[in-house]
């Protein structure tokens, strides 16, 4: 499955987080290190999900751009 992600620029690095998954968030120092981070994040955020016998959240979010003149 293919989730979205959010990443954010912080004071001290990145964080990250996924609409479609309650409570999986990630940190990093980079933008490479937080999306490492937050595909391990997802992988064992499901893993506890499967552990528990709960379902699997199927991705239902989207994103995009829109141009704007200012």
């Amino acid at each position: 499955m293919k989730y979205l992600i959010v990443i954010e620029e912080t004071g001290t690095g990145f964080s990250a987080f996924s609409p479609d998954l309650e409570g999986c968030v990630a940190t990093g120092a980079s933008r490479k290190e937080v999306e490492k981070a937050m595909k391990e994040a997802i992988a064992f955020h499901i893993d506890g999900l499967k552990q528990e016998g709960q379902e699997i959240p199927k991705p239902h979010t989207f994103a995009e751009y829109l141009e704007i003149s200012a």
